[in-house]
């Protein structure tokens, strides 16, 4: 399990790495994602989960872009080993599921595909594609799907280069917060 301290020095030691053919670092994608979430309102563990949704990129690295390379990175899995016992579900399921979300969102709104990024798109396929009708269904009946699927509008969202967010200490409060009394 990783402590907080461990996630800002994974974000400070990896942040400026570019997030995958877009015009962001990981970190400006992580505070803007986080920021989004903040200002549309949401729970502190959700705002939290907008953070830490990427964080598997972080702790297994790829390489530049790795979906034009044909690999799927599974980076919303990766992360939750390391959160577990440090946040609750409403923290790691959103994590867990924004891909799905995504999968979701090509199934139930006729114009979010041609919304998304390039690289978005190419990943869309190595991550399983469009969900059938049925799937779509399945998915969203799951508890905190809805919370996964405005993750990842946020995430969609948080790919403007010089973006003002608050900085990661900002951050590592809610994360405090957020965290559980145990860890």
């Amino acid at each position: 399990m990783l402590t907080i301290p461990q996630i800002c020095e994974l974000f400070e030691r990896g942040g400026h790495q570019m997030y995958s053919g877009e015009p962001v670092s990981q970190l400006e994608h992580a505070l803007q994602s986080a920021t989004l979430a903040e200002q549309a309102g949401a729970a502190p563990e959700l705002v939290c989960a907008a953070l830490l949704h990427d964080l598997g990129h972080l702790l297994n690295p790829q390489g530049e872009t790795p979906s034009a390379r044909g690999v799927d990175d599974t980076h919303q899995y990766f992360a939750i080993p390391y959160l577990r016992g440090l946040f609750s579900p409403a923290v790691l399921e959103p994590i867990r599921l924004h891909v799905d979300a995504k999968r979701y969102l090509c199934a139930t709104d006729a114009g979010y595909w041609n919304r998304l990024s390039e690289d978005s798109k190419r990943s869309l396929e190595l991550q399983g594609g469009v969900f059938s009708a049925a799937d779509a269904a399945q998915f969203i009946a799951r508890p905190y799907a809805a919370d996964a699927v405005s993750l990842r509008l946020w995430d969609d969202q948080a790919k403007v280069k010089g973006m003002a967010t608050p900085g990661l200490q900002y951050f590592f409060k809610l994360m405090s917060a957020c965290a559980l009394a145990a860890a």
